[in-house]
């Protein structure tokens, strides 16, 4: 797939202004790291505690892409059975809503009453990821050519056959664009509830590193912490769009003849 170089250059180039202006006002202002560390500070802490912050990393990582999973299987056999019976659809798609439109903030700590440390933070981050799986396949599906599906029944196709050669590949560009946003809401989800398990003085992610970082005062930990979840979903979000291209480039519009 071809790219501009400038498609690469131009973030890369607002992002070094950005970190160059960022260390400016550190020196500049003699401002101490309890309040801004400079950015060789952060990286220098993200060196000196590599061990701690990388293995919170992975705890996160392994949450995010379990929840992601489960958010997966669940949102694809429920829409599958949306498309089946309308009426299941009327019946449960609401709730689906309600689940989607309350803050997994509000909820986390009642989460952490009745459930394990990580039961709970996977639980949050499922409950956000699962919404945009639903919604997109279940949008899919029901974006059947009606000229096509009735090819399909003049054909003598069997449910079955209309499901696997005509519903699923229609609704695959639109499962993968669900996918690329459940899988930054389910690190977002993630890290909510592990904020909420550091509140509580539990949890062992990135973001009971962020916590307790800021109960110590230690800001340039708290920074790098931060880096790499910012670095997590970056990561997420390419492999997800890699994934996309790769199934999608040889037959769908959307990446036919690449970008530039």
């Amino acid at each position: 797939m071809a790219t501009s170089p400038l498609r690469w250059l131009l973030p890369l180039g607002v992002l070094a202004a950005l970190i160059l202006g960022w260390e400016a006002v550190v020196k500049l202002n003699n401002l101490p790291p309890y309040v801004l560390p400079a950015p060789d500070a952060v990286l220098a802490t993200l060196v000196k505690d590599r061990s701690v912050l990388f293995a919170s990393m992975l705890v996160t990582l392994q949450t995010t892409l379990a929840a992601l999973a489960l958010a997966v299987v669940g949102g694809v056999a429920l829409a599958l059975l949306f498309a089946s019976a309308r009426i299941v659809e009327f019946s449960l798609f609401p709730i689906a809503v309600i689940l989607q439109v309350t803050p997994v903030i509000a909820v986390a700590p009642l989460m952490l009453i009745y459930l394990s440390t990580d039961s709970a933070v996977l639980l949050c981050a499922w409950i956000v990821a699962f919404f945009p799986v639903l919604s997109n396949t279940t949008l899919g599906l029901n974006s059947v050519d009606p000229n096509l599906r009735d090819l399909f029944r003049l054909s003598g196709a069997s449910r079955w056959q209309t499901l696997a050669q005509l519903k699923l590949p229609t609704a695959l560009p639109y499962f993968l664009g669900g996918l690329r946003i459940a899988g930054g809401l389910a690190l977002i989800g993630a890290v909510v509830g592990e904020i909420a398990a550091g509140s509580a003085g539990q949890g062992s992610g990135l973001a009971f590193r962020i916590v307790e970082s800021a109960y110590r005062l230690n800001i340039p930990r708290l920074f790098a912490a931060l880096l790499l979840i910012s670095l997590t979903g970056i990561l997420i979000y390419a492999a997800l769009s890699l994934l996309s291209w790769l199934v999608l480039r040889r037959w769908h519009e959307s990446e036919l003849g690449g970008r530039t």
